[in-house]
């Protein structure tokens, strides 16, 4: 028990020490290309490094699996190097028995980064956006919520609210449609509802549709005009409202199979978001993988310069492991995979190819 736990914190320590180099590393480069991207926008030093410790968190979240690659490496062989590893075999203690405590650590790391560090990832990356549209003069133009979806545009008329009970994939068809016009003061100017609106290009087409005149009439529903066709200008795109959904690593993992159900709902396509979902609960395994992979080319004793060399296939492997899993990920998102396969195949598939290095280093 005294052995695992010296294992379990030599690991960790070492886990922690790279991590911390990386975060610091990947803060100085976001904040130099983010002083290279506002050059010519009204934003202090203190407004740029807000947004590099906003963006660091996703991009840190992405590279764990080569943090704990790596830290598995350092770990064993600097147990080598000292020759506690040689110590630990000639007391009897199995190669396998040895991974227990590095394996338990990672697998509490991939727990810890999916349940806390994912939702801390989500809210600052939509933090990132916001502040970074500000800077831009952008907005978002689509949310869904339990209501149906929202969207909004801009005209010469004033900013126009657009609620809808469902869409089409793409969003460019809505159906059960309400247009809420405001003038330039705030004030609701103009109200229609339709049956359906089809987005074309600059328009949209409303279909039995219904207006009403809100502004300066005391009376809106006596002056209400139906017509079978009807066309409102618009700056929207269906690139926009696509885009618009953002990626599912924006939405809390708590808080995404309630929007899978409502982009189901909405009548929108939630692959991608599922594909995530799973993909995301899988990390713990997939972090174990990589301690497996690490440890079968640097578990034994090194001699000569065989280390450079074992170092150099651990990483490979690991990089075309992680390949693998964003090819599978992808894949996935385009419904050529089943979402379960596509999430939870290429952990797994890691963990057999490094038992099987290990058990034949063992075994022979």
């Amino acid at each position: 028990m005294i052995l695992h736990r010296y294992f379990a914190t030599r690991f960790f320590r070492t886990f922690m020490g790279l991590a911390l180099v990386f975060f610091l590393i990947m803060l100085f480069v976001d904040l130099v290309d983010q002083l290279r991207r506002y050059a010519g926008a009204d934003a202090t030093f203190t407004d740029l490094l807000i947004l590099s410790l906003l963006n660091i968190p996703q991009a840190f979240y992405a590279i764990l699996p080569l943090i704990m690659i790596l830290a598995t490496i350092a770990l064993f062989i600097s147990l080598s190097r000292s020759s506690e590893m040689v110590v630990t075999r000639a007391a009897g203690r199995s190669a396998l028995k040895t991974l227990l405590a590095p394996l338990t650590v990672a697998l509490m790391i991939g727990i810890f980064g999916v349940g806390v560090l994912n939702p801390i990832v989500a809210a600052t990356s939509k933090e990132y956006e916001a502040r970074s549209d500000a800077l831009r003069g952008n907005s978002s133009v689509l949310s869904i919520g339990s209501s149906g979806l929202w969207l909004r545009q801009g005209s010469a008329q004033g900013q126009t609210v657009i609620r809808a009970q469902s869409a089409n994939l793409d969003g460019t068809r809505l159906t059960d449609v309400t247009f809420l016009t405001f003038a330039a003061d705030g004030s609701p100017s103009k109200r229609v509802s339709a049956a359906s609106a089809d987005l074309v290009t600059g328009a949209w087409v409303l279909r039995d549709a219904k207006s009403w005149d809100l502004a300066g009439v005391a009376t809106p529903e006596a002056g209400a005009q139906l017509q079978s066709e009807l066309t409102i200008q618009s700056t929207l795109t269906p690139d926009q409202i696509r885009d618009s959904f953002g990626t599912p690593s924006s939405i809390p993992i708590w808080e995404l199979p309630a929007f899978i159900s409502r982009l189901q709902t909405a009548g929108f396509s939630a692959q991608r978001h599922l594909v995530w979902f799973h993909t995301e609960l899988a990390t713990p395994i997939f972090l174990v993988a990589m301690v497996l992979i690490g440890a079968s080319f640097t578990l034994r004793h090194q001699r000569g310069g065989r280390t450079g060399l074992m170092v150099m296939f651990a990483i490979l492997l690991a990089f075309v492991i992680y390949f693998i899993r964003n090819l599978s990920e992808v894949l996935g998102e385009n419904g050529q995979l089943p979402v379960l396969l596509a999430a939870w195949a290429p952990p797994f598939a890691a963990i057999g190819i490094s038992m099987g290095f290990l058990l034949h280093n063992e075994d022979g």
